[in-house]
């Protein structure tokens, strides 16, 4: 302290116990009813030995007595320990809500931390009595010190990972105030002890820095008015909480070497030291980046702090995670091997699938092992034992202890597999999809009843997953069937159209085959008949719908045309043309949607009856009616079989006409009003958006620029 004037250490303590005294007397004064419990109780009596132990550093910088150096370093410890109790408290289960199969994090925590204290306290009595030196007195408290610092920043850890997310942001400010006092102390020893002296100018703001946390601890006071969140404690976060013990350990451990090292070191101390240093952070970056460590670290905890094995919940969400995150249904396997190996820490496995004949099991996926070309057959003794007990089996188990599998033979490539150490059933109820062979564990793990049965269930939802992928894979080629089918249908529909054309000019050719007029319509029709069949062609070799652009269609003329067609086949056809109007399509297939929809209304009608077609203009749109006197359609049909494919009034129709009409109009933008009575007749309506050949150039310019 010779290099720091002895008042500003005195104003930095005496303000942190100012500091203390008043958030003191600001909980007190919060009436009795806060006061009603343990934790806030314990807060007010840190804050009261915190004061003291702050009061006590200013007396010691201000008489420089070894008294009261003794007694600041005893409140010191004490500060300490009453720190534990109220985390501890914030980390306490309400057990009466709580599985009385997971533990508290007191149950192992929490004498850790009172041995601490406790021997702290004993250190202070034998210096006291003068039971030992002041030299061994010192080093030891520094050890002590940084021991305490440790298990103060575990519970810190502890109450933030833990806490649930609703009651976090209350205790985020005391996190942070705690952890930044517990990290400036662990600084300030860990720097003594390795120097052999204490850093004056870091005790000289130690006070300041305790000043400066102290409205984080108001913060999370009118956030948390009584302190009563619950918190939970996972086995991922005691996990991490043994790692950061252990680490803390081994890194005291070796500063307590790195101290003794330069001690004894002469000259060369002050080097050995720092190579020390460097090979003990070097060791300690291995042993966290070690999946072997790792695993046999959490096989550690999951035996002696919990009294199951697995965080069923963390298992699960980490389980469905891996196999929801597959970019493609092949790569389901393979996710499928690393969800149940990461459960028993192997690093690596193979998937076998039964094919579709369900007679072999084959190789569908491997995670760091060799590729098996071996097949097992569904009667084989392997899959059969598989499917009768639904068992796990453990392949060390069965070559030392055969019997109890019963006559089941392992076959010799499953045992050419290296590493080969565990075989999961999959099964999908009483039926098996396939099994996993994993590989042995990165640490040596007891194979319980535990253990079988969550790689069982996980068996099990891993086969409702490759079920489900290949029912959608078999979807999907079924799917690709029924598109040909269709598109196969709509051909069958339009030859059939066809054919009837040419067999009706071949009727009337008998008589009219010498009318000029008569080879100008033939000539026409087989024309057509060529296009359509070439378009058709064309549809079967790409699967894609007639190529064309959609352009301005001149209604009226389509109509004329069509009612000439009827005509030409003896039958009469109506029309009335209320104003000539023009919409965006294809000609040639709004032709075909319109004169099937006569075609219909022809043959629903006798000779006798009437047919027509009638266009006007409704708004911004074109209607074209096509009606008749025919039998007509029940409600019925028209609500559930009307233009769907496959369903038609007729005995020999095959309902695509209807259907594709629908879809085109839908594809223009349009809509089909369907009004019909039975013996009544049908109207048909098709409401079409009017073609504006200004708004069709604005289009072509924007889509060229």
């Amino acid at each position: 302290m010779e290099n720091q004037p002895a008042s500003l250490i005195a104003w930095s303590f005496g303000i942190a116990a100012s500091g203390y005294l008043l958030f003191a007397a600001y909980l007190f004064s919060l009436g009795t009813e806060w006061r009603h419990s343990a934790r806030p109780r314990a807060l007010l009596l840190t804050m009261l030995i915190s004061a003291c132990w702050a009061g006590l550093g200013t007396a010691f910088a201000l008489t420089d007595s070894p008294l009261l150096l003794l007694a600041n370093t005893l409140a010191d410890f004490l500060r300490y320990g009453s720190w534990y109790g109220f985390l501890i408290l914030l980390l306490a289960f309400d057990k009466k809500s709580v599985e009385k199969t997971r533990p508290t994090i007191a149950s192992w925590l929490t004498p850790a931390c009172w041995v601490a204290v406790i021997s702290g306290i004993a250190l202070h009595l034998a210096i006291g009595f003068g039971l030992i030196s002041i030299e061994h007195w010192a080093r030891t408290v520094l050890f002590q010190a940084l021991l305490m610092i440790l298990l103060g920043l575990i519970l810190v850890e502890q109450l933030f990972r833990n806490v649930s997310e609703d009651s976090r942001w209350n205790v985020k400010p005391l996190c942070l105030g705690l952890g930044g006092l517990f990290i400036f102390d662990l600084y300030l020893y860990s720097d003594a002890l390795m120097f052999n002296r204490i850093d004056a100018d870091a005790l000289a703001v130690r006070g300041f820095v305790n000043t400066l946390v102290i409205p984080l601890f108001i913060a999370s006071t009118l956030r948390s008015r009584d302190w009563t969140s619950k918190i939970r404690l996972s086995q991922k976060a005691a996990f991490h909480s043994a790692t950061l013990l252990i680490a803390g350990l081994y890194l005291l451990f070796m500063s307590g070497i790195g101290y003794y090292v330069r001690y004894f070191g002469g000259d060369w101390g002050r080097a050995l030291q720092l190579g020390l240093l460097f090979a003990g952070l070097l060791g300690l970056g291995y042993l966290v980046v070690s999946g072997s460590m790792r695993a046999k670290l959490r096989v550690l905890v999951g035996k002696h702090f919990f009294s199951y094995r697995y965080d069923y919940r963390e298992e699960w969400l980490r389980f469905t995670q891996t196999l929801s995150t597959q970019d493609s249904p092949q790569a389901m396997g393979q996710q499928v091997v690393r969800g149940l190996a990461n459960m028993v820490e192997s690093p690596g496995g193979g998937l076998w699938l039964l094919d579709s004949g369900r007679t072999i099991f084959c190789q569908a996926a491997r995670w760091n092992i060799p590729v098996e070309s071996s097949r097992e057959g569904f009667e084989s003794p392997l899959v059969q034992f598989l499917l009768t007990s639904g068992w796990v089996i453990n392949l060390e188990e069965y070559r030392c202890f055969p019997g109890r599998y019963g006559q089941l033979d392992i076959p010799a490539w499953v045992s050419n597999i290296p590493n080969a150490w565990l075989i999961v059933p999959l099964m999908v109820g009483t039926e098996i999809n396939g099994f996993v062979i994993l590989t042995s564990s990165r640490t040596r793990i007891d194979i319980n009843w535990e253990v079988n049965d969550l790689l069982r269930t996980a068996g099990c939802q891993a086969a409702g997953f490759l079920a489900k992928m290949q029912a959608t894979e078999a979807l999907l080629e079924s799917k690709k069937f029924d598109a040909f089918n269709k598109m196969s249908a709509f051909v069958v529909h339009d030859l059939k159209n066809i054919v009837t054309q040419l067999s009706l000019m071949l009727r009337n050719a008998e008589r009219h085959r010498d009318n000029p007029e008569f080879q100008q319509d033939m000539l026409m029709t087989v024309e057509h008949s060529v296009e359509r069949m070439r378009q058709l062609m064309m549809q079967l070799r790409e699967g894609a719908t007639p190529p064309g652009t959609p352009c301005g269609v001149n209604l009226p003329d389509v109509i004329e045309r069509i009612q000439r067609g009827k005509i030409n086949q003896g039958r009469l056809l109506e029309i009335r043309l209320h104003e000539r109007l023009t919409t965006r399509g294809h000609e040639e297939r709004l032709e075909r949607v319109i004169g099937h929809l006569v075609q219909n209304a022809l043959d629903a009608t006798d000779p006798s009856g009437r047919v027509w077609i009638s266009l006007e203009k409704r708004g911004d749109r074109a209607a074209i009616e096509v009606g008749d006197t025919g039998h007509g359609m029940s409600q019925e049909f028209i609500r559930n079989r009307l233009f769907k494919p496959f369903q038609s009034t007729k005995q020999s129709g095959m309902g695509i006409g209807a259907f594709e009409s629908a879809q085109y109009i839908k594809e223009l933008g349009g809509e089909m009003l369907v009004d019909s009575e039975e013996n009544r007749g049908t109207r048909i309506t098709m409401i079409l958006p009017l073609f504006d050949l200004r708004t069709e150039s604005d289009l072509k310019e924007g889509d060229a620029s």
